[in-house]
């Protein structure tokens, strides 16, 4: 974003040093290391949680984050750094995501339990915005087949993906109140879209503007929603935040650069300020809650680390599931049942009703 800042035309009047960018990229490649050297460490000792991380529903999309934030990070190279980037490295970056996405996208299609209506959740949006991200860097860089390709991809299973999570379907899981920071990511996947094809083309035409303005909505209509995003606290998933408004920020700035007015550079303005200190306030949050709280890393009960799977505790897992679902069924039975009351129940069959909520409840109390 800082980068975007200093090389914008639309951005002069603000005089952003290019020395921010400098050191916000090399603290950025430090920390990158320093979590991907934890992380290969966790591989090695505790290599049964990893395991069940990439088997988990949600938690298989972070799988894609490393490489986002290395595509990232060679978008951002600063100047003194380096003017240009070879071509390979594109490569490099883009082939493990694309391995990624054959077999997620396969478990979406035909993957009995894993497929798109069961496990469909805002966190599958990284599994789709490195399609973008990868077109972004490819398309910056001269490629041209490449860029369109994952383009194409990454549009074709975004639209799969919207849909399904705006139907909200009866065989999703209802994601965890704690998770909804997450709900963020409806707005990094058109952002990064609208730059991308902007890149692809050769100019910020209809096509962006149609991505740039779909994002900006969802961000509004998020925005909004102050009471769906409080009352839990405070975890890692809370910098799902991050990534989004960044992406929007910087998609506005390209926006800025082709219509340029006060309205345009005001937004500019104001959601880079809303990124700049979103990133800071949870960088600082995030250290109290390591260093002096010390509960920033819960223990996790659905990924719980241990020598040897234990066959009571899945059969335990699989019970609970299958109460859960009775315990759903019935509810929205009682939901239907209300519903129909109004409607077209007639007054001797009260009765009738009142005795099988009251059978629905005795089974709820008893599970």
């Amino acid at each position: 974003m800082w980068k975007t800042l200093t090389n914008s035309a639309s951005t002069n009047y603000l005089n952003v040093s290019p020395y921010i960018n400098l050191v916000l990229w090399y603290t950025s490649l430090a920390l990158f290391i320093t979590v991907s050297a934890i992380y290969a460490l966790k591989i090695i000792f505790y290599f049964e949680a990893v395991r069940r991380e990439y088997y988990h529903p949600i938690r298989v999309n972070f799988f894609f984050a490393p490489w986002i934030a290395l595509l990232f990070l060679a978008m951002g190279v600063p100047n003194s750094v380096s003017q240009t980037l070879h071509e390979s490295l594109w490569y490099i970056l883009m082939a493990p995501i694309c391995c990624l996405e054959v077999k997620i996208y396969g478990q979406w299609m035909s993957g009995g339990q894993r497929r798109l209506s069961k496990v469909a959740n805002p966190s599958n949006h990284l599994a789709v915005v490195g399609n973008f991200v990868g077109a972004l860097l490819g398309a910056s860089m001269g490629l041209k087949e490449g860029p369109i390709f994952f383009f194409a991809v990454g549009l074709a299973h975004y639209t799969v993906l919207f849909v399904t999570l705006y139907q909200r379907l009866p065989t999703n899981k209802t994601l965890p109140k704690e998770l909804h920071p997450v709900f963020f990511l409806f707005v990094a996947a058109p952002s990064v879209a609208s730059m991308a094809w902007a890149r692809i083309q050769g100019s910020f035409d209809y096509g962006s503007r149609i991505a740039y303005f779909i994002a900006l909505f969802l961000y509004f209509s998020l925005a909004v929603r102050v009471n769906f995003f409080r009352g839990f606290r405070f975890s890692l998933a809370w910098w799902a935040y991050t990534f989004p408004m960044t992406g929007a920020a910087i998609a506005t700035i390209r926006y800025s650069d082709v219509v340029t007015s006060l309205v345009t550079k005001t937004l500019t303005v104001v959601l880079c300020t809303l990124a700049t200190f979103t990133v800071a306030a949870l960088l600082v949050t995030s250290i109290i809650h390591a260093f002096v709280i010390r509960d920033l890393f819960p223990n996790d009960i659905a990924i719980a680390i241990s020598e040897r799977r234990s066959k009571t505790t899945t059969r335990k897992w699989y019970h609970m599931r299958s109460v859960s679902s009775d315990s759903t069924n019935i509810e929205q039975y009682l939901k239907y049942s209300d519903s129909d009351s109004k409607s077209d129940v007639e007054p001797s069959s009260f009765s009738d009703k009142d005795f099988s909520v009251s059978v629905a409840k005795e089974v709820l109390v008893k599970n």
